[in-house]
C-alpha cells in the first residue's frame, strides 16, 4: 500500500477513535510523527503515553485500520472522499486549530479543490431569522460577489440564516461549504435535501463533516461542528442571534481562534439581535453598518461590478428540479404575483397541485428569497430578489 494512502486510512481510523477528543489525536500524531506511526507502536508504549487506564489503548489496532479502509472504500462508491489534515486539499486555517479533526469527509464534484479557495467567510445566525436578517445576509453576499474577491461562503445547512447564506452564495456565483452535523451521506434537515444536492454538484462547493458515515443528528454534534465552521474561516459574520444559540457559539469560537468577527446590529429590544448587540458591546465583534464598510474591512473592492440580472425560474433550478417541478414553481410565482398574500391552500386549489407539493416548492422559494410566507401561510413576492 502506498505510504500516502496508508496515512490517509490511519488518519481516518484516528478520527473514528478520537472524534470527541481531537486534541488527544493531534497530540499523539505530533508525538509519533504520523498517524501511521501511532498504529506501529506497541501497546506498552501507547499505555505509557495515554496512561495505564486509557480506553483508547486497545482501540488503536489493526481492526481499526481495517474498519477505516472499509469506510473509505464505501465512501468512494458514494462519491465521498476522506481528506486527512496533512493533505493539500484540507482547509489551511482549520489545520492550524488545536482541536482540528484528523480529517474530514467531503461530498463534492471537485473535492480536491477544497483548499484552492483560501478565503473562507462563514455566515451564521438564528434559525428563526427575520426578513431584516435575510435581506442583510443576501446583501452582504451579493456585495462580496460583486467585489470580485470570490470568497467561499461557509455555513451549517440549518434552517434560517444558514440556508439563506448557502443559496445566496450559489445564486451569486460563489462557492459554498456546508459543514454538516451528521455524516455527509445524510441530510439534516431532510427538507434541505435539494439544496444539499445543489451544493454538492456545483463547482468547488461541498458538503463536509468530521463525523463518520451514517452518523445521525444529535444535539452535541451541532455544537461540536461549529468549531469547524469557525476554524476554517478567516472571517465570521453573525447575522442574527439571541444570547444563546449555535450562531453565538460559532462567533465566540471564531473570536477564540483570533479570527475576525462581524455582527449585524439590531434594535435594542429585539431578542433576535440580543446576541449580536452583546458581541458588539463587548468588542468581540465589529458592527456591520453597510455592505461597503464590511468589504473595505475585509480588503475587498467595494466599487463592485454591475448588478446581476435575476435568473429565470427555469435557469435557477434547472440542475436541482425536474421540468414538472419547475413548471409548478413557475405557476406558484405567477399566482403570488397576480394575487398577492395568497395562501398555500388557495394556490393548491387554483393550480390543481397537491397541497404537499405546493408547500414544498413554496418553501424552496422562500428559502431562496423569492417569496415570503407569513405566519398565516400567506405568500407574497419578495420584490428585492425577483
Amino acid at each position: 500500500m502506498p505510504c500516502r494512502e496508508k496515512e490517509r486510512i490511519c488518519l481516518c481510523a484516528m478520527n473514528r477513535i478520537f472524534g470527541f477528543r481531537p486534541m488527544t489525536a493531534a497530540a499523539l500524531i505530533d508525538y509519533c510523527g504520523s498517524a501511521s506511526a501511532v498504529f506501529d507502536m506497541k501497546k506498552e508504549e501507547l499505555g505509557q503515553i495515554l496512561g495505564p487506564y486509557s480506553k483508547y489503548t486497545d482501540m488503536i489496532d489493526d481492526a481499526a485500520i481495517e474498519e477505516a479502509e472499509k469506510e473509505i472504500y464505501r465512501a468512494g462508491k458514494e462519491g465521498i472522499v476522506f481528506i486527512g489534515r496533512n493533505e493539500e486539499a484540507f482547509p489551511q486555517l482549520l489545520a492550524e486549530c488545536e482541536d482540528c479533526p484528523s480529517g474530514i469527509y467531503v461530498r463534492s464534484s471537485s473535492p480536491g479543490y477544497l483548499n484552492r479557495h483560501k478565503d473562507y467567510v462563514s455566515i451564521v445566525g438564528t434559525r428563526k431569522v427575520s426578513d431584516y436578517g435575510k435581506d442583510w445576509c443576501r446583501k452582504i453576499i451579493e456585495a462580496m460577489a460583486r467585489s470580485g474577491a470570490r470568497p467561499v461562503i461557509v455555513s451549517g445547512l440549518a434552517y434560517g440564516t444558514d440556508i439563506t447564506a448557502h443559496m445566496a452564495a450559489l445564486d451569486n456565483g460563489l462557492d459554498t461549504i456546508a459543514v454538516m452535523a451528521t455524516g455527509v451521506d445524510l441530510t439534516y434537515p431532510a427538507l434541505h435535501r435539494r439544496q444539499a444536492r445543489r451544493i454538492a454538484e456545483t463547482g468547488a462547493s461541498a458538503l463536509i463533516s468530521d463525523y463518520p458515515l451514517g452518523t445521525g443528528a444529535q444535539k452535541i454534534n451541532f455544537i461540536r461542528r461549529n468549531r469547524i465552521i469557525a476554524g476554517m474561516s478567516r472571517v465570521t459574520v453573525l447575522i442574527e442571534s439571541g444570547i444563546r444559540g449555535g450562531g453565538m457559539i460559532t462567533a465566540r469560537q471564531a473570536f477564540s481562534y483570533n479570527r475576525e468577527v462581524y455582527a449585524l446590529p439590531g434594535r435594542a429590544d429585539d431578542p433576535l439581535s440580543a446576541g449580536c448587540n452583546l458581541l458588539i458591546r463587548s468588542s468581540a465583534a465589529v458592527p456591520v453598518i453597510s455592505e461597503k464598510d464590511i468589504l473595505e474591512n475585509l480588503g475587498y473592492d467595494p466599487s463592485g461590478a454591475a448588478e446581476r440580472k435575476p435568473e429565470s425560474t427555469a435557469a435557477r433550478y434547472k440542475d436541482t428540479l425536474d421540468n414538472g417541478e419547475i413548471a409548478g414553481m413557475t405557476g406558484i410565482l405567477s399566482l403570488v404575483k397576480r394575487h398577492g398574500h395568497i395562501s398555500l391552500q388557495e394556490i393548491s386549489e387554483m393550480s390543481g397541485m397537491e397541497y404537499r407539493m405546493v408547500a414544498e416548492l413554496a418553501g424552496i422559494l422562500e428559502n431562496d428569497g423569492l417569496i415570503r410566507i407569513d405566519i398565516m401561510q400567506r405568500c407574497s413576492i419578495n420584490g428585492k430578489n425577483i
